[in-house]
């Protein structure tokens, strides 16, 4: 099965390129002509998929070929594209980057392939005019399998300027389709681990993409890329669309079955999640509520399990410290018995305490801010049985972090991993499962499913 969806994927030679704001600016821009755009991100970022989704008012969704392997890019693509006009893929890092010693793997040139979707490349034209030929011309014959459709050019100084690097790019035969200038650019501002996620900014992230259309829509040729996306194509024969309610995913429960409720943090404090884990904790019987851990003082009604990602605990310790009734009900609940399930920001939540600040005290390790990051992909296996996994289960996750738990390990570890060190990390302890590593469900379905029953009958 094929299916064609008008897309683009928009990339740039490096970060701090620009392809944030052009990307989102582009979603908005097409969004205010009426279409239907379906928001994309290649890698494991959960940031920019929230500035993507106040962009379309659709949920932002990842392409990480690496996570959940490049068979699944074009599945999760079109599930994520249903009933839309046209998709806008975000790239990472710079065109050819990919994860560390495994050559194309998870580049956004590799997921361009994988869709067969022309690539819009910005360029931070500051600082060179002829130069920019050349630059263009290497990234356009790189691959020849990467269709380079146009350039978008950044930071550009003048009208003389942007003459000078016209000229200079039409013996590179790759058209300009737009042209931003470097005063007014979008203030979208950063802390220690990128920009700051839209559920702290509110009113600030919806100007900062209102801005971001505007100068897409002011310095772009919309009708051009839109026509580029329009020539793209069918998606590559044998991608149907992905879905979380596949009978080989999660059998139906029996007449009769109570679905679990199974609360999920939220808020401002916990803003990374995949929205694929909900959809599959729901496909397999569950009930999700989501609730803040800033500001409720209880778990939902009827809770029967927890899921807590990732996110700025950190950021936010002092409040989440401050409110110690929600607090005990969590450590109350992972006492019990009942299925926990903690990635990054979750881990140090249900800590003793976060730089000295009282947490959850679900486990007995002690977590505080670091300057040092760490950052990559993993490779690992379930070292014993838990509530997400069978022992022996192999997965691949993600590590992003300023933050140090010690012990790193609990006397069950949740996960042997193998890169960049041989090491175990995490920790299961009845039925908590708390860890560093983010890991995206869609590629082990049975994840979820395991986690739902687990809440069923716990």
């Amino acid at each position: 099965m094929s299916a064609s969806v008008p897309r683009l994927v928009i990339a740039a030679p490096s970060s701090g390129s620009g392809k944030t704001t052009v990307a989102t600016g582009l979603m908005a821009a097409f969004a205010a002509r009426g279409l239907a755009v379906s928001p994309h991100k290649v890698g494991p970022d959960y940031i920019d998929p929230g500035y993507h989704a106040l962009a379309t008012g659709r949920v932002g969704r990842n392409l990480d070929a690496y996570l959940c392997g490049p068979e699944l890019v074009g599945p999760l693509f079109l599930h994520g594209a249903r009933g839309c006009d046209i998709a806008v893929v975000e790239g990472v890092m710079g065109l050819y980057d990919g994860a560390a010693g495994e050559g194309e793997l998870a580049s956004t040139a590799h997921v361009a392939k994988l869709l067969r979707a022309p690539v819009v490349l910005v360029v931070d034209a500051s600082s060179q005019s002829r130069s920019v030929a050349a630059l263009v011309h290497g990234f356009a014959s790189w691959d020849p399998e990467v269709r380079i459709g146009g350039v978008i050019l950044n930071k550009v100084a003048s009208d003389r300027h942007e003459e000078l690097l016209r000229e200079a790019l039409d013996s590179a035969g790759v058209p300009v389709l737009g042209v931003l200038r470097r005063v007014g650019q979008v203030e979208t501002p950063s802390r220690h681990l990128g920009l700051v996620p839209v559920a702290e900014r509110q009113g600030a992230a919806i100007e900062a993409v209102a801005a971001m259309a505007a100068q897409v829509l002011d310095g772009c040729d919309l009708g051009a890329l839109e026509a580029l996306a329009r020539a793209a194509g069918a998606v590559p024969a044998g991608s149907a669309p992905w879905t979380p309610a596949s009978p080989a995913h999660h059998p139906a429960p029996s007449d009769g079955q109570r679905a679990p409720v199974i609360a999920v943090a939220g808020g401002s404090a916990f803003t990374f999640s995949y929205a694929e884990h909900t959809e599959l904790l729901t496909a397999a019987g569950a009930e999700v509520v989501t609730f803040d851990p800033l500001r409720d003082e209880e778990l939902p009604e009827g809770t029967r399990g927890l899921v807590i990602g990732g996110g700025f605990p950190e950021v936010y310790a002092a409040e989440l410290s401050a409110n110690e009734p929600l607090r005990k009900a969590v450590a109350e609940l992972a006492n019990s018995g009942a299925p926990v399930a903690a990635e990054c920001a979750g881990l140090l939540y249900l800590c003793r305490e976060l730089d000295g600040l009282p947490m959850c005290g679900v486990l007995d390790a002690s977590a505080r801010m670091s300057e040092r990051l760490t950052l990559g992909y993993r490779d690992a296996v379930a070292v014993g049985d838990s509530v997400l996994a069978a022992a022996g289960t192999r997965m691949r996750g993600h590590e992003f972090h300023r933050t140090v738990v010690e012990p790193g390990s609990g006397t069950e570890p949740a996960w042997g991993v193998r890169s960049p060190r041989p090491r175990v990390e995490g920790f299961v302890q009845r039925g908590v499962h708390a860890s560093y590593l983010h890991t995206h469900w869609a590629s082990e379905p049975g994840v979820a499913r395991r986690f739902v029953e687990r809440c069923r009958t716990s």
